[in-house]
């Protein structure tokens, strides 16, 4: 599936993680258009080891995002910079999301904080040039956008959909996020056979509502006396109902590739676009029992 992204994406790039591939396995210099600058390698790998180590340019970075698009600016906004990650399955479900909950928007200091560490925000703000420098350009939401492959290497079975976040953000991240500490508590109660009153219980989750910054979540947390800094990493499995490809949604046929968007973003416009570009696309909705409408884009092969 980076073979595809790569061709398709070309130089709309502000970050690719595993560079190491892209340039080894499929030709493409992330670095490409940068390195055009400057009259030869040296002087592009002394400019840029300020920036970056030298070894992290062509390297596989297991970083979130898998692809960060270039930010944009128009009537005085920053715009694009959309997320696309990688989602590739043998089966019918959909890959574990093992960095971060699957949402509609995130900004770059929530991919630093869920990283650990600011690579790609650095990476970023070097291609997205004078860009970077301003107001908001770090905090400002972007749409996330999900590449989901099942039943990979089965030709008769196969189905691709670049999914809006949307399809997954079913309830708010930050009930979702104080619900599971909850439930986490309940379980525990239950095993240990503890039985609290029912306005300690809401006392509890009134407090616990509190804890919703899944970026204060992982991040490292200094314990006195600790020897160890621990983090929480969430990870999330996807509902069936959340899996576009499962049986809830018949009308995603197999062999096909979709393009899945939440209705209210939908614009005729751009239905009419891509009828013209691409004349065999088949539109219609489907039903999120848990999210509403939603917009596909089905092309079959």
């Amino acid at each position: 599936m980076e073979e595809i992204c790569l061709k398709a994406g070309k130089d709309c790039f502000a970050y690719i993680d595993n560079r190491r591939d892209a340039k080894g396995k499929y030709g493409y210099d992330f670095w490409g258009i940068i390195k055009n600058q400057f009259e030869n390698e040296e002087q592009f790998v002394k400019w840029i080891k300020n920036k970056v180590s030298e070894k992290l340019l062509y390297s596989k970075s297991e970083q979130f995002p898998d692809f960060l698009f270039k930010t944009r600016k128009y009537a005085g906004k920053l715009i694009c910079g959309s997320l696309l990650e990688l989602k590739d399955s043998k089966g019918g479900s959909v890959a574990s999301f093992n960095s971060t909950l699957p949402t509609k928007y995130k900004n770059l200091e929530e991919i630093d904080v869920i990283n650990g560490k600011n690579l790609v925000s650095r990476i970023a703000s070097i291609i997205d040039g004078d860009l970077s420098p301003e107001n908001g350009y770090r905090n400002f939401e972007r749409r996330c956008f999900y590449l989901v492959r099942t039943h990979a290497g089965k030709d008769d079975k196969v189905k691709v959909s670049v999914v809006d976040g949307s399809f997954f953000e079913t309830v708010p991240k930050d009930h979702l996020i104080y619900q599971m500490f909850l439930n986490i508590l309940r379980t525990h109660l239950e095993k240990r056979e503890i039985k609290i009153s029912s306005d300690t219980l809401n006392q509890i989750e009134k407090a616990l509502s509190y804890v919703t910054d899944q970026t204060i979540i992982a991040a490292s947390q200094i314990i006195e006396k600790a020897s160890v800094r621990p983090r929480l990493r969430i990870m999330a499995e996807v509902h069936s109902e959340g899996n576009p490809h499962s049986s809830f949604y018949p009308e995603i046929s197999e062999r096909s590739i979709n393009l899945i968007i939440e209705a209210s973003s939908y614009e005729e416009k751009f239905a009419k676009v891509i009828s013209q570009k691409i004349p065999e696309i088949d539109i219609f909705t489907i039903h999120h029992k848990r999210n509403g409408e939603h917009v596909v884009f089905q092309y079959k092969f």
